[in-house]
């Protein structure tokens, strides 16, 4: 008897040791360290970066978990008494670890095999999941894990509050579709915050924490509205909500207003951009501070340049009126003779080829804030930007020989040739006009103004190839030009995005400015970790004079010329100047226009030149691109505060440039220009033209 007695001393002091052995091991972290109270105290969710409009409206998330993290007042009391009814009735009554739920598990669960008595794992066990993940254990995982969240729940309990505690579930917790955090749900399933949340909505959400795609209202509808009335009853059940109130949202049918911005937007292309921009900022701020920040975890807020409402009107122009040409390009090539044209290509290539892109920005010309980038007409099929493409710039081009031909002395008033002139050594090159007009004198103003060819090729050669170029590369563009005469056509090539900073030296006086997305960076707790610091005045790339000049000119071709249709036809009340741009065949269409405080560029071609309406009526500049900005300022007319910044009349003209432009556009020649007519050559050799231009230049000029 005796040893019998001593065998099952020694038999339960084993089977006591062995667990308590075993707890003690993973307590001690053999199986893996364990976070202690410290480590939990700087706990930090991995939280989205948001992006914010100028307005302080969201555009976008950066994430590796798509997480935004809210505070405990954030948090409805309907919200946190459906958690607690639903995944733990006796929440504020244990430590971390419900005796009875474990008891449960362990008789039901583990030894008759009766999954329906759940897992029995407290809100603090599944936070502690939640936060440190679960291991992967060669032996006994289950056990390992479950026992490793026990004791982190214990340590969680006494670091935490209980109200502290469920507002770090509720934003660790995962809601599928790579969601995380009831604020990240909360705006994918109903377009709401969490403090705006409904009780029938609170209990939705909770409901999908069992099962987070077996009871997504999106994809098993019935199910989630089943499980919603689960809860709904647990809150019943547990006092939370009176017999009738329970009733009355249990009959109510499941509705969501799903939004899922953080795949396509508004201003994708924009995105992009502010991810670089943002990446090096936060690089510099790291190196500089000692902070390791990630624009991916860190729940950084980044405040853009860019105005939503303006954004948002571009992007409805593109819809309207690039479908609309979008088919009349479609008709034009499903005619016999366009089919012709495309017979060996197969139908899905057609389409691509056939495909209208187009790109518009807009910047403020005093500061090189960008206001509005719409890269193209779709981020998800076509991701390439057609706002940094370079394509062939046409008229858009011509009025940086004007420029420089203020910059030589030339006034407006000058009057230019519009005579048939032929090069020798180019085949034979002649300009033309558009409308195949010759003869008489345009003066600049209006030879710019009507965008006529012949007198703004005479200019070109009036002033040489090199006061050209240095003007086009002291406002920045990338490639070079080549000095050959079609360069006054506008066979220049350049991007949107460098077009709406040249033409910023028109609008803002002369200077140069450098483009930027981002206004300020803030940290979580809201301090400013990064400021835009507006520099002090740009390069002078034109002189004060000359760009008045020029503004003055461009104003006429919008009033009087090829951009007219911008007022006249739809309505602008905007005051602009700017330019239209027809390239060879009309394979792209530009338009550019600018005030003192818009800088706006649009561009629309197909992918390749070989692609292109066959008419002036579809595809021209003001056709095809000036639409795009017009139906966006259109929209954009009733936003006050909007307009305000972006409406700025030109000053007049000063005393002394009063009368600068004021000659007629177009004059007949005289008897004494009919005599010296006589004496020009009809045939130019364009080298040695351009090369005596340089020796008579350099002989005057040289000191």
């Amino acid at each position: 008897m005796k040893r019998g007695w001593k065998i099952a001393t020694i038999v339960s002091a084993v089977i006591l040791f062995i667990p308590l052995f075993f707890i003690g091991s993973v307590n001690a972290g053999i199986f893996g360290r364990i976070p202690g109270k410290k480590e939990l105290r700087n706990y930090r969710n991995a939280t989205a970066s948001v992006v914010l409009s100028s307005e302080g409206e969201t555009i976008g998330r950066f994430f590796s978990e798509n997480r935004i993290t809210i505070t405990r007042d954030q948090l409805p009391s309907h919200l946190i008494n459906a958690l607690v009814a639903t995944e733990d009735a006796r929440f504020y009554e244990h430590s971390g670890i419900d005796s009875r739920s474990l008891i449960r598990v362990i008789f039901k669960t583990i030894l008759f095999n009766d999954r329906s008595s759940g897992g029995g794992s407290t809100i603090t066990q599944q936070l502690a999941k939640n936060m440190y993940g679960r291991k992967d254990y060669l032996i006994l995982p289950v056990i390992l894990n479950k026992t490793r969240e026990a004791i982190l729940a214990r340590r969680i309990e006494k670091v935490f509050s209980k109200e502290e505690i469920l507002t770090l579930y509720l934003n660790t917790v995962s809601f599928g579709e790579n969601l995380y955090g009831i604020e990240a749900a909360s705006h994918r399933y109903f377009s709401c915050r969490t403090a705006e949340l409904r009780t029938e909505e609170a209990a939705l959400l909770t409901g999908m924490l069992k099962a987070n795609t077996s009871f997504n209202p999106r994809l098993y509808p019935d199910n989630a509205l089943i499980r919603r009335n689960v809860v709904l009853g647990q809150m019943e059940k547990y006092g939370y909500l009176e017999k009738r109130v329970a009733d009355s949202l249990t009959a109510l049918p499941l509705e969501l207003k799903y939004s899922k911005t953080d795949i396509t937007g508004p201003a994708d292309y924009f995105l992009v951009r502010v991810r670089m921009e943002a990446e090096q900022i936060i690089r510099e701020i790291s190196s500089f501070r000692g902070n390791d920040w990630d624009i991916e975890r860190d729940g950084l807020t980044i405040t853009t340049t860019l105005s939503l409402p303006l954004q948002q009107a571009a992007v409805e122009a593109f819809d309207v009126h690039l479908s609309r040409m979008q088919k009349r390009l479609d008709e034009q090539y499903n005619t016999s003779s366009g089919k012709r044209a495309l017979k060996e290509i197969p139908d899905t290539l057609r389409k691509m080829m056939t495909t209208l892109h187009a790109g518009l920005l807009a910047i403020d010309p005093a500061t090189g804030a960008v206001l509005t980038w719409v890269g193209g007409i779709d981020f998800r099929t076509q991701p390439y930007d057609q706002v940094l493409a370079r394509r062939q710039l046409a008229s858009v081009f011509k009025p940086f020989i004007f420029a420089a031909a203020l910059e030589d002395g030339i006034e407006p008033c000058r009057y230019l040739d519009n005579d048939s002139v032929t090069l020798s050594g180019f085949n034979d090159w002649s300009p033309e006009n558009y409308n195949h007009s010759y003869g008489g004198k345009y003066s600049l103003a209006g030879a710019l103004a009507q965008s006529m060819n012949i007198p703004t090729f005479s200019l070109f050669l009036m002033i040489g190839f090199d006061k050209v170029d240095r003007l086009w590369k002291e406002m920045g563009f990338s490639w070079p030009l080549v000095n050959m005469p079609s360069l006054s056509m506008g066979t220049a090539e350049a991007s949107i995005l460098e077009v709406a900073l040249a033409y910023s030296v028109f609008a803002n006086g002369g200077t140069k400015v450098t483009p930027y997305l981002i206004e300020s960076v803030k940290a979580p707790d809201g301090r400013i970790l990064w400021q835009h610091e507006q520099p002090g005045e740009g390069d002078r790339v034109l002189s004060e004079q000359s760009a008045i000049l020029m503004n003055a000119m461009l104003e006429k071709a919008i009033r009087e010329g090829t951009g007219a249709s911008v007022h006249s036809v739809y309505g602008v009340k905007v005051p602009l100047a700017g330019k239209t741009g027809t390239s060879q065949n009309y394979a792209d269409a530009w338009f550019a226009a600018f005030n003192p405080g818009l800088v706006i560029v649009s561009r629309v071609g197909a992918s390749t030149p070989s692609i292109h309406f066959n008419n002036g009526r579809y595809g021209s500049g003001s056709a095809l691109a000036l639409p795009l900005v017009a139906m966006t300022l259109k929209k954009v007319e009733k936003e006050k505060s909007l307009m305000e910044r972006i409406s700025i009349p030109f000053s007049p003209l000063p005393p002394e440039l009063a009368m600068a432009l004021d000659c007629p556009d177009f004059r007949e020649k005289s008897f004494f220009d009919r005599i010296f007519d006589m004496f020009k050559e009809r045939e130019i050799d364009y080298d040695k033209a351009t090369r005596r231009k340089r020796i008579i230049r350099g002989r005057i000029f040289r000191i």
